[in-house]
């Protein structure tokens, strides 16, 4: 993907994300991720049904990796199952982290796929699935 493109799709995401803003609603798990290194400071809440995640919502103070990645994040989510949102959720940890992914798998989120140019920037760009892991967990332990 050319790199003009890249930083369009980027900064769209930071100026007008997708569900920020959380809501009042106990049908909905909570959880918070923030960063050691900065400012970043993001709480996430996630709405799933018959094992379709519904919705998730997200919002706190982020630099615009962190913002971006979670509103992309957010829509590659939202309408997939467990299973799916997995398999998205390894493959775009593995393409932060340099490890072998599937680009077809990681789909608009591959526009981080140079992040590590910027080593500075892996964290904020893994703060989105970092939040979904917990949020997975949490879904998880809720159902034993």
């Amino acid at each position: 993907m050319d790199t003009d493109l890249k930083r369009e799709i980027i900064m769209d995401n930071y100026q007008d994300p997708m569900n920020k803003g959380l809501v009042e609603d106990d049908s909905y798990i909570m959880t918070n991720t923030n960063s050691e290194s900065c400012i970043d400071n993001l709480d996430f809440m996630m709405k799933v049904e018959n094992n379709i995640i519904k919705d998730i919502r997200f919002d706190g103070e982020a630099c615009a990796i962190s913002t971006s990645a979670s509103s992309i994040m957010i829509r590659s989510l939202i309408g997939k199952t467990i299973d799916e949102a997995k398999k998205i959720l390894l493959n775009y940890t593995n393409m932060i982290q340099e490890k072998d992914f599937d680009m077809d798998i990681v789909g608009e989120l591959g526009v981080y796929d140079d992040i590590a140019k910027q080593p500075s920037r892996k964290n904020c760009a893994l703060m989105p699935s970092t939040a979904i892991y917990k949020l997975l967990a949490i879904l998880e332990e809720k159902s034993k």
